[in-house]
């Protein structure tokens, strides 16, 4: 008899972002001539860099030679992406990297997942509230949680880390034991981001404590406060504690085209039942050799092109048009009287609320009233509830439009 995984039955719903896809689906089929301005979703909307294009151009034409043509490549990914990842986004701040330390992948989403799998099957992680859900949902499914607390809105085994308006919507190190911790800097949801100082802290708890960070840094590229770190590599220790996780989605535009990599430092440990000290670097090579067949060489060749002088300039000047963005939803909405948090290091706006109305209730107004489609707060979380994520990833004509109609429903009083 095949039995189910039964981790699965946990699970309350559906993913948060199909739950929105079907409510908007629902709302187009009963208005169809509703011009609907969509700020929910992080995909973004600019086409690839021209620079990224010509270089899939010139990967493809390689296929197409006998002499050029390649099939399976390295598991880690080529050594030509992995030292332009080296040069380009770390040894420009001053932090040395090997080239082996390096794997590509094909998206951080699935990285946030499998990094599970070379921990120990009872590992107890921590995750901040509010939180990706990924980070969550797929600890859920490979059976490191309790049951599911509707009452609360949490799983039972699972640290949870508050993040409130009197901590700056910013996790704090757990004060119980874990095994490893997941942090996003700047954080999807919320916006916000730790200091070089706030990561410091992260970072001597981790080694007084021997747990491991999980950082992704998906949205670096948005930071805009010196005071933030790129890379939590930055942080004197973080090699012996952290894992980092990046994805060209956000930075270069790949959310249709995945590509990611992830950073395991040989210095990383993590220990047997009797105390002993394991490499994680190795482990993460012997998972990717056994599961993964490598990103495919076309991509790869487009993510090289990102850190080219043309892909620089122009991905980043669309970094610069998002961001852009961020600052008309944020400077918008407060003027129109609504507390803002984010939008500063991250094209994410973390908006409260209006009149203590729950998060779903603002989801169907918005939608309802303004043809505006957001992402609530308590899909990340419960301490999410009471808030509204607003991406800045559409265009400049919608994101002046959406936040002029929200602003005339003249919600706060």
């Amino acid at each position: 008899m095949a039995h189910v995984n039964e981790n699965y039955s946990k699970l309350p719903g559906n993913y948060l972002f199909a739950t929105i896809a079907k409510k908007v689906d629902a709302y187009a089929a009963a208005h169809p001539h509703a011009n609907m301005i969509r700020l929910g979703i992080g995909d973004v909307t600019r086409p690839l860099a021209p620079a990224i294009i010509a270089a899939m151009h010139n990967a493809v034409d390689e296929m197409a030679d006998a002499a050029t043509f390649r099939g399976y490549g390295p598991e880690q990914g080529y050594d030509f992406l992995r030292n332009a990842i080296i040069k380009g986004d770390y040894e420009t701040r001053g932090i040395h990297l090997d080239t082996d330390e390096i794997f590509i992948g094909d998206g951080a989403k699935t990285d946030v997942a499998y990094i599970q799998q070379i921990f120990g099957s009872d590992l107890k992680f921590a995750v901040a509230d509010p939180v990706y859900p990924v980070y969550l949902d797929s600890n859920v499914m490979m059976g490191h949680t309790g049951n599911w607390n509707a009452a609360t809105g949490t799983y039972d085994g699972v640290v949870y880390l508050p993040c409130t308006p009197e901590n700056g919507f910013k996790a704090e190190p757990p004060t119980e034991k874990v095994d490893i911790v997941y942090l996003c800097n700047p954080s999807n949801p919320t916006g916000t981001a730790m200091t070089k100082s706030e990561l410091e802290a992260w970072v001597r708890t981790a080694k007084e404590n021997k747990f491991i960070i999980i950082y992704d840094s998906a949205y670096e590229t948005y930071i805009t406060e010196p005071d933030v770190p790129h890379s939590i590599f930055e942080i004197e220790g973080a090699k012996e504690v952290a894992i980092e996780l990046r994805s060209y989605s956000k930075c270069a535009g790949f959310t249709g085209t995945r590509c990611s990599y992830v950073v395991v430092p040989k210095a990383a440990n993590a220990y047997t039942a009797t105390g002993e000290a394991v490499a994680l670097n190795p482990l993460w090579n012997r998972r990717q050799c056994t599961f993964f067949n490598g990103t495919p060489y076309i991509i790869q060749r487009a993510a090289e092109a990102y850190y080219s002088p043309e892909g620089q300039q122009q991905c980043l000047a669309d970094v610069k048009y998002y961001m852009e963005n961020a600052h008309i939803i944020r400077d918008g909405l407060t003027k129109a009287g609504f507390t803002v948090y984010g939008a500063t290091n991250s094209p994410y706006a973390w908006v409260q609320t209006p009149n203590g109305m729950k998060s779903w209730d603002f989801f169907d107004l918005l939608l309802d009233k303004a043809q505006v489609v957001t992402t609530p707060g308590t899909g990340f979380g419960p301490h999410g509830e009471g808030y509204m994520r607003l991406t800045a990833f559409g265009s400049k004509e919608n994101t002046i439009e959406a936040v002029q109609r929200i602003a005339n429903l003249k919600l706060i009083k």
